[in-house]
């Protein structure tokens, strides 16, 4: 379980990144009516980052402050591209290239089966250092195969941006650390329960909420739905 952020400069941001995303209706609290995903899992919050890239003022400013949390963290010549994971990545490593003046690449899932049969699109020089970029992280998963692309194409990753990290499973950070990769979030669900609690959602619902995101699996269970492990 990851808590709040510790540096004050990161926790406003992640204030602001939670009030953008309420504000624009990308993340649903619905305790009442759980979520189920395709996993099995149901869970009484919904996050969905697409529906940033209908609304140009919310999304120029969580940009910005991704631009600055990776100058900061990772420093302001830290990368020679950046890399969009199919698909919700890629408008986000868009915005972040344009930003950044710097070239953008997509990855595949897989390798497209036909033709030159590639999983990198782009101009990727061999030894570059690439900024992995995808709109939300759960236990990252889909952001090792992603790297394991990248590298194997001969990029250099150290650093992957999110715009939303769920913060619920260790394993989202620890998978990536031991492939030698940092995960770097806008805000998390501890972020956005602070958000709501401000916003004076009702007290019931953000306790069967609170009471998700210290257990999600016992949650599901206790609802009728899958859980890992």
């Amino acid at each position: 379980m990851t808590e709040r952020a510790a540096d004050p400069r990161d926790r406003q941001m992640a204030e602001l990144a939670a009030d953008i995303l309420l504000d624009i209706e990308a993340v649903l609290i619905r305790p009442d009516r759980p979520f189920t995903f395709t996993s099995g899992r149901v869970s009484p919050v919904y996050v969905d980052c697409r529906k940033i890239i209908g609304f140009p003022r919310a999304r120029r400013v969580l940009i910005d402050l991704g631009v600055d949390l990776l100058n900061r963290r990772a420093g302001v010549e830290a990368f020679d591209a950046i890399a969009g994971g199919e698909t919700a990545g890629i408008p986000f490593a868009a915005w972040i290239a344009a930003r950044l003046a710097l070239p953008m690449l997509y990855v595949r899932k897989k390798p497209k089966g036909f033709g030159r049969n590639a999983q990198i699109e782009g101009d990727l020089k061999d030894g570059q250092r690439v900024l992995l970029v995808e709109d939300l992280a759960t236990d990252g998963g889909s952001k090792l195969n992603f790297i394991h692309a990248l590298k194997t194409a001969g990029a250099k990753v150290a650093h992957t941006f999110v715009v939303f990290h769920y913060g619920i499973f260790p394993q989202s950070i620890d998978s990536l650390k031991a492939e030698g990769v940092a995960l770097h979030g806008l805000a998390t669900w501890w972020d956005m329960l602070g958000a709501a609690e401000r916003r004076g959602y009702g007290a019931a619902a953000l306790d069967e909420v609170r009471s998700f995101l210290k257990d999600p699996n016992a949650w599901s269970r206790a609802r009728g739905g899958k859980a890992d492990g």
